[in-house]
């Protein structure tokens, strides 16, 4: 398990596979398995039953499966690219900033 500079929220590009140039919105980041699910990315479909309590209809369902977070790269707001975050010490805050236009990520 490594230190994940990636977040909840974060825009990113998939680099490899079948959605390779895609870009999501990270759902959900599993940091136990270095993986994360991206927002319309590496679906797959599910067989489900109908569950009445939940109100859910069965059926074929499309679901996004987890990605490992080497292969998304996070896009820059300013600079519209994909790009490697640095840290840095604004005040006493530690900030994400992108490494090509030096400004600082949300």
């Amino acid at each position: 398990m490594q230190q994940t500079r990636i977040r909840k929220n974060d825009r990113v590009m998939v680099t490899v596979g079948k959605d390779k140039g895609k870009i999501g919105k990270i759902l959900r980041v599993l940091r136990k398995k270095d993986r994360v699910l991206v927002e319309k990315i590496n679906l797959a479909k599910r067989h489900t039953r109908p569950n009445p309590y939940k109100q859910q209809a069965g059926g074929i369902v499309e679901k996004e499966m987890p990605i490992h977070v080497s292969n998304v790269m996070v896009v820059c707001d300013a600079c519209a690219s994909p790009t490697r975050i640095g840290y840095r010490e604004e005040g006493e805050k530690k900030v994400r900033f992108c490494k090509k236009c030096n400004k600082t990520i949300g």
